[in-house]
């Protein structure tokens, strides 16, 4: 009698993850499986493959140029990009929820004004991309109009004769890309790392104070350790979110399709994907670079996880 209960109840439950397992293997698992099946077909993209080549297009990529330096940017990218945010959201929200003077509730409260702050930091997490392009192409105007080149003119850095070429300039299109990456997502994870903050118990604040820690101290030795579960989290998706930067660079950076100048100086890996694609007709190989993207990215968020894996504490 008891075994029927528990195949009944395990029919139900099955019957309820029947659907959206189903929906999920059907428009997730399936693509990745087809996108591998392609990368070994020598595809256009319009008629179907007739031809198998193997990995022959996994050995084409690693002669061509162009796919290591756009490797190369992708690499620069989740290095800077998710360390400069994390430490910054991090540090920001320690100053909006206990970084200002002692009092308030468990002795401790965030600077004044900290929930305007909070709004003002989040502004740029709810303007689109198309919105973001427009403001920062603008921004990096290559005339004493562009709101960097007009501040360095004023502070006599360079002149309106020899204005900074920040987009056109080989040296800075990736750092500027990475600059407009930060201020996008820095209030987002500002608010979720806030949220997080405002679950430690102020009493374990309040006892680090009266112990004669520092800011710093409390900083890394209250904070940090119990936000660890959340800047984990954080930063496999900013790594996912720096292996692509798709829009940004294609629509700000140089070049007549899908961007990535200037001469390749501002390539990542999903422009050259979708220029092979669309422009070039190489569908198969577009989808071996898919590939080689999906790998890096599952490998990289398992390394980050097992890396920073840590006793989980409870409080």
């Amino acid at each position: 009698m008891r075994l029927r209960k528990k195949t009944r109840e395990r029919l139900f439950i099955a019957s309820f993850l029947a659907g959206p397992l189903a929906v999920y293997i059907v428009f997730v698992i399936w693509p990745y499986i087809e996108t591998f099946g392609y990368s070994l077909t020598e595809w256009t993209g319009v008629a179907p493959p007739s031809k198998v080549v193997g990995l022959k297009n996994y050995t084409a990529l690693m002669h061509d140029s162009v796919f290591l330096k756009a490797l190369w940017h992708n690499v620069e990218i989740l290095v800077f990009f998710p360390t400069v945010t994390i430490i910054l959201a991090m540090f920001f929200a320690f100053m909006l929820n206990v970084g200002g003077r002692r009092g308030g509730v468990g002795g401790v409260r965030g600077v004044p004004g900290s929930a305007v702050y909070r709004v003002v930091f989040f502004f740029p997490q709810v303007l689109s991309v198309a919105i973001l392009i427009i403001l920062f192409q603008a921004a990096f105007e290559t005339n004493d109009a562009g709101l960097f080149n007009g501040i360095a003119i004023k502070l006599r850095l360079t002149d309106a004769d020899h204005p900074w070429e920040f987009l056109n300039s080989p040296a800075f299109v990736v750092w500027c890309i990475m600059f407009i990456l930060v201020w996008q997502w820095v209030g987002f994870y500002l608010v979720l790392f806030s949220a997080a903050m405002q679950q430690i118990p102020k009493d374990y604040y309040e006892a680090a104070l009266l112990d004669g820690a520092g800011r710093i101290q409390t900083y890394f030795k209250v904070t940090m350790p119990l936000l660890w579960d959340s800047v984990q989290t954080a930063w496999v998706y900013l790594a996912v979110a720096a292996m692509d930067a798709f829009a940004l660079v294609a629509n700000l950076t140089p070049g007549s399709n899908f961007g990535g100048g200037p001469d390749n100086h501002g390539e990542v890996l999903a422009t050259y994907l979708m220029r092979n694609f669309q422009t070039f007709g190489k569908a198969g190989y577009a989808c071996a670079m898919g590939v080689v993207i999906f790998f890096i990215t599952l490998i990289l968020s398992l390394a980050v996880l097992r890396l920073t894996r840590r006793e989980r504490l409870e409080y």
